[in-house]
């Protein structure tokens, strides 16, 4: 076993977290249950970089479980629990992380992981497959496929097969109903408005709320601001989603007229400098700014690194920027994923469906090993389904079954 982490004292309080998250994860439990009978991974070598907190914890000892050999770290240098990772060394597994990482700590962990001929590669924005193909070629031969978590990691991947440079098969988790349409959207709102509310304290009611990007993430943290009594403004570059946005009840506008009247940002695109310099100079005095996309280029940071007056630490993890004499802007989380810089990620029970889609890929990528042509790979539709079954058995919910006249109704010939 290999590590690098802050302290290894601080395990119990990981475990702790843990714990909890199992609990309320009975689809992992599930799994983990299986898994240890069946050892789907048994002899495959695992790296993996998510968010290196409780939920993601747990989906490692689930692989493990399953007979994985886990190398582990983080996909952002603010959002790793140093006692969770604590947890999971004490537990055997192999990590290298820990929060507040500086870029060269942060690419030395993913070279830590990748050097260990990994067979499956579970990915959130795409770091461990940039490095795979870049720095680590050598690496590839060992891998058989991998995952993404991450509507930003997929952008990545697809852009990686355009030009035919992407050297294995990636399952596009992102992509499947029972990730993006709960995950990504239920789950982004909630967490970005409790990071927002805890760091913050301040009243959301009443405010004027924009939202950057009406995607499933941007639905959600329209829709949960809409809740939290916002008046919420979307802006988008998509003419259908902003009708979408038109339809659910929200005001569309170009981010340069929207900069002028927002008391609170937040950006959820996958796209640099979606909020500038010169719509920061614009916005009111006070406004407040966060990310919840993948990396910290939607807000301007580095515009503001060069550009403000003055800066000072305002509160734990709340920067003020002087942007223009006198006015301040306030970020949040370093303008990095405001959800787990500033709060503690997706509810357990969301993670719990995108986790298990993780893992069921993972296994689907060892059993056809030998017949993956494709290099974007679609989640199957019956690992979609036994998620969605196994979830609303878990839910105490049965549903309807076509009959098999129902059946043939639907599948008649139109000739």
């Amino acid at each position: 076993m290999e590590y690098e982490i802050r302290d290894i004292n601080l395990a119990p309080s990981g475990e702790n977290k843990i714990d909890w998250v199992k609990k309320n994860c009975p689809l992992l439990r599930s799994l983990e249950e299986d898994f240890s009978k069946t050892k789907p991974f048994d002899g495959i070598r695992v790296a993996l970089s998510i968010h290196l907190e409780a939920k993601t914890a747990y989906l490692c000892k689930v692989l493990a479980a399953g007979g994985a050999e886990m190398f582990i770290t983080g996909s952002n240098p603010l959002s790793t629990q140093d006692d969770v990772a604590a947890a999971l060394v004490k537990a055997g597994l192999n990590v290298f992380a820990w929060h507040g990482t500086t870029e060269e700590e942060y690419n030395h962990h993913i070279r830590q992981v990748l050097k260990n001929h990994c067979n499956i590669i579970i990915d959130d924005g795409g770091d461990l497959v940039h490095m795979l193909h870049t720095e680590l070629k050598d690496e590839l031969q060992y891998v058989i496929g991998g995952c993404e978590e991450t509507t930003t990691g997929i952008i990545r991947l697809q852009a990686m097969a355009a030009a035919d440079e992407l050297q294995f098969p990636m399952v596009m988790v992102n992509n499947a109903d029972c990730k993006h349409l709960f995950d990504n959207r239920y789950g982004t709102g909630q967490s970005v408005w409790d990071g927002i509310n805890r760091t913050t304290n301040l009243i959301v009611a009443g405010k004027q709320v924009v939202v950057a990007g009406y995607g499933w993430c941007g639905k959600g943290v329209a829709m949960r601001a809409k809740g939290l009594g916002a008046q919420v403004t979307v802006t988008e570059i998509d003419p259908i989603k902003a009708i979408e946005a038109v339809m659910d009840g929200f005001t569309v506008l170009p981010m340069a007229e929207a900069a002028k009247i927002g008391d609170f940002f937040v950006t959820v695109t996958g796209c640099d400098q979606v909020i500038t310099g010169e719509h920061m100079k614009t916005m009111k005095d006070g406004a407040i700014l966060c990310n919840a996309g993948h990396f910290d280029c939607e807000v301007d940071m580095a515009w503001l690194h060069t550009n403000a007056i003055s800066s000072k630490e305002q509160r734990a993890n709340i920067m003020a920027y002087e942007v223009t004499p006198g006015k301040f802007v306030y970020v949040l989380g370093e303008g990095r994923l405001v959800n787990l810089a500033c709060g503690d990620g997706h509810p357990a029970e969301i993670m719990d469906m995108s986790f298990a889609i993780q893992a069921l890929s993972a296994k689907y990528l060892v059993e056809h090993e030998d017949s993956l042509e494709e290099k974007l790979i679609v989640v199957p539709r019956e690992v979609d389904l036994e998620v969605a079954n196994r979830k609303l058995k878990f839910l105490g919910i049965e549903i309807d079954k076509l009959t098999a006249e129902q059946e043939a109704y639907l599948n008649q010939s139109l000739v």
